[in-house]
């Protein structure tokens, strides 16, 4: 099959969070290599969910090389990112970055937690286009990979296509059915669920002492038009366009009088 003419002498970075022998990212890294004829992965050696944006700093990266274009990385999601625009495709940048193809949602809250968000938000600093795509499922059921397979190629390629923002990254959510039943896609914004879907489950080990996991038990909060939770319920493909910047304008304009009564005395 040819590259795809809007991919013509683009390099791609497949970068997840699920590590390099993950099922999504095999998934993502044939539809890349039907779309483009320059595709690299560099990917956690480990799994790294729930990494967010974090940064090896206290220990050091480690590579280790598993083909020509394709690296398994000791280290974050991030880590994956910087080590392959700064050192191993340092020779001809990566110009688009894709994450993925989660096995979980990140919806919400969840981005800020997420490290295939974080590896699309580092590619987005380093002057990428960058994609995130997650495929949703219940957690003690089946993912179903092949809806995500038959969907990301054509939702990749179109977004490819449209004019990028500065400082902005997409993210997709396939949702949690089979392909035959997925409604459409929908551009959503991102949605915000009740407190609670992280909690801890406290257990004791051999030697009598206390440890804890973090549960994950989401809550609903579809009931809010155009967010991705809404998108995801009704089993429709979410795409939200997320930005860098944390900044609450509108309250900063509700906090200028005030701060301005401030002194230094």
């Amino acid at each position: 099959m040819s590259p795809s003419p809007n991919l013509k002498n683009q390099r791609l970075l497949l970068v997840n969070d699920d590590g390099i022998h993950a099922p999504g990212m095999e998934i993502l890294e044939r539809i890349a290599r039907e779309l483009c004829d320059d595709v690299w992965v560099v990917a956690p050696e480990f799994e790294q969910s729930g990494a967010s944006h974090s940064l090896s700093i206290a220990n050091p990266i480690r590579v280790r090389q598993v083909d020509e274009k394709r690296f398994a990385i000791r280290g974050t999601p991030t880590d994956c990112a910087l080590m392959a625009h700064y050192e191993l495709m340092r020779e001809k940048k990566p110009t688009i970055l894709l994450s993925g193809i989660n096995r979980g949602a990140n919806l919400a809250e969840d981005v800020t937690y997420s490290g295939t968000c974080a590896a699309a938000m580092e590619g987005t600093q380093l002057g990428m286009r960058s994609v995130a795509l997650s495929l949703v499922f219940t957690i003690g059921g089946k993912p179903y990979w092949a809806t995500a397979e038959r969907y990301a190629k054509r939702v990749i390629e179109h977004l490819l296509t449209v004019e990028w923002r500065q400082n902005a990254f997409i993210n997709v959510n396939f949702p949690d059915c089979e392909p035959a039943e997925v409604t459409g896609i929908r551009l959503t914004r991102q949605g915000q669920r009740p407190p609670g879907s992280f909690t801890l489950d406290g257990r004791i080990d051999a030697r009598n002492v206390p440890y804890y996991w973090v549960k994950i038990s989401y809550n609903k909060g579809g009931e809010l038009a155009e967010t991705d939770l809404e998108a995801i319920d009704r089993n429709a493909i979410s795409v939200t366009p997320l930005q860098l910047d944390l900044t609450h304008h509108g309250w900063r304009e509700g906090l200028a009088s005030s701060i301005a009564k401030l002194h230094i005395y």
